[in-house]
């Protein structure tokens, strides 16, 4: 298994590998339809994509965390 140390960069590999496939696959039949290659056209997408969606991820998740820390507020209940 990989060390914990890692977390930040397993999960954005993680994120990038789901997010990119998911959304080069709905933007290649919005583009193309239901073509008969559609899993090659598909393919060729998602392979693109990940390779920037993961160093974009990794770039952008600090800035995305910091953002969040400035929209909450911390609870301070009583109980």
């Amino acid at each position: 298994m990989i060390s914990r140390k890692h977390h930040k960069v397993v999960f954005s590999f993680f994120m990038a590998l789901l997010m990119s496939c998911i959304m080069s696959f709905v933007i290649s039949i919005f583009n193309v339809g239901m073509v008969t290659n559609i899993v090659a056209i598909w393919l060729k997408a998602w392979s693109f994509a990940f390779i920037v969606a993961f160093p974009a991820i990794i770039i952008v998740s600090p800035i995305v965390h910091k953002l969040v820390s400035l929209v909450l507020h911390e609870d301070k209940s009583n109980t």
